[in-house]
């Protein structure tokens, strides 16, 4: 019978993943672990450290069962192992840095370091869980470093559980997982490890949707789940730029692949690129992989896929000069989003970041505005000489940021940012997949309503206190073109051409 688990990093994992376990198993004691005392002060707090719309709601409710509080966040590290059945490690594994592999392979350093305090703490026998993203292979040498370095007549169990989360959606992908891996050993001890996990995952999730592998093929899952997806929005951007170069229209395109069963229309939604904390960094860990295999041509295949991203936010900066006549040196321009994403303060690897930087080596005067990103985050991603730092300038409101602006630039796909005709597009696009009102009461109630509940853009005040002519570019394909030609404002979208594109725009 599991009875105590210990996540091992506070992070976008280990917290939310620590919650939702005490959330759906009230007899299980969670606690969540890790060395920032800072950190795990917050998680105590009712200012979480993170953004996830439903996590403070399920944590508040936690914390109100009388004498029944069963999460607990803490630094002490070594009694949380001592007294754990279950060990997962939520530990960030990083791009490395230096020496072999740098910017390519992922940085085990933390994980390791950990292992050896669980080798050296453990006096009984545990289960240890993988949920970080690691390179195939990694369960195994766990498993040597536990065995090497217990002092005691311990038994390891390694398994490997990769998770499939999406930020902004965590908690919904928690509680309602498309499936749960569990790679154990081909032994019978890891079979059982493998049900034990398994039971605690049934309490909340079908059984039919837990799928027991071997601990590579669960490690590899995750890295080409990530690496699939990255590739099928690289794709799509890449039709993006052949559409504005041809005339013709990404959304007819969309429509019309997308029409076929095999394909599908999901994740084909073009944009100024991706970002985040996974697809990066484990769509160039596949890249190592392969390479470290001798896999020459599919390293390059996979490489691609990174390539077109980074080049789809270049042709972006490139696009607003080409737009703006080559020149936006004083112009000021305001920048809607920063996060990579909607519905997370997550600012890893953010478009927004390159697009800052590349507006402000112009000579721009740039006008942030995030409604989850602190203006601390935003000019340590940008970190701007000392020069642009004055041109750097960051709002707490949308109009703010806006006003007197040359150009606007939707930058992140926040709900808010919307104009009336979008917004009604993507509320009848919810309804026809199933997503209402109804699925959010199983997130905290009120979860899903944090966003909503903000106040929508007023676009048409915006518009009047730009100056003219008024540049909107729509960086997510979030807006209604014709809502902004009714403005009389000069709209330009990401995969169609503009009468204000500059064709000579790639030679800058």
């Amino acid at each position: 019978m599991i009875q105590n688990i210990t996540c091992i990093g506070a992070g976008f994992v280990g917290g939310p993943l620590g919650a939702v376990i005490a959330y759906r198993c009230p007899n299980i004691s969670v606690t969540v672990v890790d060395k920032n005392a800072s950190r795990i002060d917050s998680w105590n707090s009712d200012a979480l450290p993170m953004y996830e719309p439903g996590l403070s709601d399920i944590i508040a409710e936690i914390r109100q069962r009388k004498n029944m509080c069963n999460l607990v966040f803490s630094c002490e590290i070594e009694k949380a192992i001592h007294e754990a059945d279950i060990i997962m490690l939520c530990i960030d594994t990083p791009t490395k840095k230096f020496g072999i592999g740098s910017g390519m392979a992922l940085d085990l350093g933390h994980i390791q370091a950990a292992v050896r305090t669980i080798a050296d703490v453990a006096t009984t026998d545990k289960i240890v869980v993988e949920k970080s993203t690691v390179p195939c292979g990694t369960a195994s040498r766990i498993q040597d470093l536990l065995v090497s370095g217990s002092k005691g007549n311990c038994k390891f169990e390694v398994l490997s559980n990769p998770e499939f989360l999406s930020e902004g959606t965590t908690v919904t992908d928690l509680l309602h997982p498309s499936r749960v891996l569990i790679g154990c050993q081909r032994t019978e001890t890891g079979r059982q490890a493998a049900e034990k996990l398994a039971e605690i995952y049934k309490r909340w999730t079908s059984p039919e949707l837990i799928i027991t592998m071997d601990q590579w093929s669960a490690e590899l899952s995750k890295l080409a789940s990530n690496a699939l997806l990255a590739q099928r929005i690289s794709s799509i951007n890449s039709l993006s730029a052949i559409c504005e170069a041809v005339d013709a229209n990404i959304d007819s395109v969309v429509e019309g692949c997308g029409s076929d069963p095999r394909i599908g229309n999901k994740m084909l939604h073009s944009g100024i690129g991706w970002g985040g904390s996974c697809f990066p960094k484990d769509v160039a860990a596949l890249v190592y992989l392969a390479r470290s295999l001798g896999l020459n041509t599919v390293a390059n295949y996979w490489n691609a896929v990174l390539e077109m991203n980074e080049d789809q936010q270049t042709r972006f900066v490139k696009r607003i000069l080409g737009c703006m006549q080559r020149c936006i040196n004083g112009k000021n321009i305001a920048v809607l989003g920063f996060s990579f994403k909607k519905d997370t303060s997550d600012t890893k690897h953010s478009p927004s970041i390159k697009l800052v930087r590349g507006l402000l080596v112009e000579g721009a005067t740039i006008c942030v505005y995030d409604p989850m990103v602190s203006e601390s985050q935003i000019r340590t991603d940008v970190s701007p000489s000392k020069d642009d730092s004055t041109r750097l300038r960051v709002f707490s409101t949308a109009d703010e940021a806006c006003a007197n602006a040359d150009a606007v630039v939707v930058a992140t796909e926040w709900d808010e940012f919307k104009t009336p005709e979008a917004l009604l597009a993507s509320h009848q696009v919810n309804l026809i997949n199933g997503v209402n009102g109804s699925e959010t009461n199983d997130v905290g109630m009120n979860g899903a309503h944090e966003i909503s509940a903000r106040k929508k853009v007023d676009w048409h005040s915006i518009v009047d206190n730009m100056k003219q002519p008024a540049f909107i570019f729509d960086g997510r394909n979030m807006l209604s073109s014709q809502y902004f030609e009714n403005l009389s404002c000069r709209y330009v979208g990401i995969g169609y051409s503009s009468r204000w594109d500059d064709v000579h725009y790639p030679l800058l």
